[in-house]
């Protein structure tokens, strides 16, 4: 079990990609209880309808000379298929009963609740009626029961901070029940797309990464890097696929290490910057606004004296790496300008988090969105309430602006302190 916040997991699954069952395995290895973690799964067959019997075992394999740990659900359905509805009723009874924390409940409805949306979207059927064919078999449930359940045990879900690699999604084509599809499954590209999840192909003409691992992957990790973050080193679990491969080990490996160093996030940014002496103001303001539209971080405009003695101004923009070019193009484009510097700078950032908090005034009850920043140890740095949300109150309940803010500052800290002493 962890006690702090200085814990860093990395899921690197770059070489085999990730399933479920992979993801349970790794996490088992790591020290999850099994004995709790198999009862959990097998509780699945209490609630959903057409599961007559659902068996789970854990034994050691080896994959290219790797030991892992092969977790393996065995099932007997009646039925082939069924709709999203009818997998999130069976989740959400089967969490009632297991009592699972608030973390790892939303953990778990949101894994299944992005499988669903994805698998509505390529069908384009009702999320509540959409016909799921291999993920509305009970093996998804078990996998992120399992996982919910592991994962809680290990505390990764309130104590730690999780990276994971791209993930490996393996390549050439694969017969499921909608006949022939090239690799990744539509599911698995819809999921990674919906979350900007990057992703590698190859090395292996096979499914690496399925739906399930997809999901389950975007859902638990704060951060995708390419490299693993400082850290110390103190174990490592690895989870077993179902196939033994020639090329490489067929395992996903989860690193668990005490962070060392900076107290803040590393984060890496570009400033798209130029000089402009022939420009209005309208096209200025233009110009942030299109950019701001388009995904600059931030925009700032410096007045100076350009050549010639001549005033003008520095349009300055804050941009991700992603958006240098399209940004940089627009930049040219709207003013007119021969040349755009970028530079690269690292900056210090605080981990942030939307939560929605409702507040009552003057009997009148509103929902508010509420950026948390955190350090790395998990400490609340700064509480900033969306401005439209709080202009909308302020207008709403003719009280000043300030004093709104106040109350939902006060409303936060209340019940952030409260969800934190359950």
């Amino acid at each position: 079990m962890l006690n702090n916040r200085d814990n860093v997991v990395v899921i690197d699954c770059q070489l085999a990609g990730i399933s479920g069952d992979m993801l349970l395995g790794a996490l088992i290895d790591l020290g999850a209880d099994i004995k709790k973690t198999v009862n959990a799964i097998q509780s699945i067959k209490d609630y959903l309808r057409g599961c007559n019997q659902l068996e789970v075992s854990v034994h050691d394999v080896t994959r290219c000379g790797f030991s892992a740990k092969k977790v393996t659900v065995t099932i007997k359905e009646t039925l082939k298929q069924r709709t999203g509805g009818e997998l999130k009723t069976a989740l959400l009874n089967c969490l009632k009963n297991l009592k699972l924390s608030h973390e790892a409940y939303s953990f778990a409805v949101s894994s299944l609740e992005t499988l669903i949306e994805a698998e509505s979207k390529i069908h384009g059927e009702n999320l509540e009626k959409v016909h799921l064919h291999e993920i509305g078999s009970a093996d998804t449930l078990a996998d992120i029961i399992g996982a919910a359940t592991a994962l809680e045990d290990l505390g990764f879900l309130k104590k730690a901070r999780i990276y994971s690699t791209p993930a490996a999604v393996g390549g050439g084509l694969f017969n499921f029940s909608h006949g022939i599809v090239p690799s990744p499954a539509p599911a698995t590209l819809e999921i990674l797309r919906m979350n900007n999840f990057p992703f590698s192909g190859g090395s292996i003409n096979t499914e690496l990464t399925t739906p399930t691992g997809a999901a389950l992957l975007v859902n638990m990790v704060d951060e995708v890097v390419q490299f693993y973050p400082p850290m110390r080193p103190v174990s490592t679990g690895y989870g077993a696929g179902a196939k033994d491969f020639k090329e490489f080990p067929n395992v996903v490996r989860i690193l668990l290490g005490e962070r060392y160093g900076q107290t803040f996030l590393l984060d890496k940014i570009y400033v798209l910057e130029t000089n402009l002496d022939d420009v209005s103001g309208e096209i200025i303001g233009y110009t942030i606004n299109r950019l701001l539209e388009k995904g600059a971080k931030d925009v700032s405009v410096v007045p100076t004296i350009t050549k010639k003695n001549r005033p003008g101004h520095i349009l300055r923009v804050i941009v991700s790496k992603e958006d240098v070019e399209p940004l940089a193009r627009i930049l040219m484009e709207e003013t007119g300008t021969l040349g755009v510097r970028v530079v690269p700078y690292n900056r210090f950032v605080l981990s942030r988090q939307i939560v929605h908090i409702e507040v009552n005034v003057d009997g009148i009850r509103e929902k508010v969105a509420v950026k948390i920043a955190r350090d790395q140890d998990g400490k609340i740095i700064q509480i900033k309430p969306e401005y439209e949300d709080a202009k909308r109150i302020a207008s709403k309940t003719n009280k000043s602006l300030r004093k709104i803010l106040n109350l939902i500052k006060c409303e936060t800290t209340k019940v952030l302190s409260e969800g934190e002493n359950k």
